[in-house]
């Protein structure tokens, strides 16, 4: 279940726009491999948006902070798309089984 909350603004230097959003994969070998399929794609504005992602045994967790809030959406919206392929890439094909490719 994914979940994602948007805390009031605060004065932080700028990165006054935040996002959380946590997958639990209910599999730490599904969420390892969905975390290493998006950690290599980096924020294309590493000075407007950052992202930080945590994998912590099945749950990805992922924080988000920009500069504005468009950058802030633009950033979470590619995120979700590409999450969202990776995963179902993940549940279609599942993970291949010793002996099997």
């Amino acid at each position: 279940m994914a979940t994602a909350s948007v805390p009031p603004a605060s004065s932080s230097g700028g990165w006054d726009f935040t996002c959380n959003l946590e997958v639990d994969y209910e599999s730490e070998e599904n969420a390892s491999i969905v975390y290493k399929t998006l950690v290599v794609d980096k924020e294309l504005q590493p000075d407007k948006v950052k992202r930080e992602m945590i994998l912590s045994g099945s749950k990805l967790a992922v924080h988000f902070a920009a500069v504005e809030a468009r950058f802030l959406r633009a950033s979470f919206s590619a995120f979700v798309d590409l999450m969202g392929l990776a995963t179902n890439l993940v549940e279609e094909y599942g993970v291949a089984t010793e002996g099997h490719s």
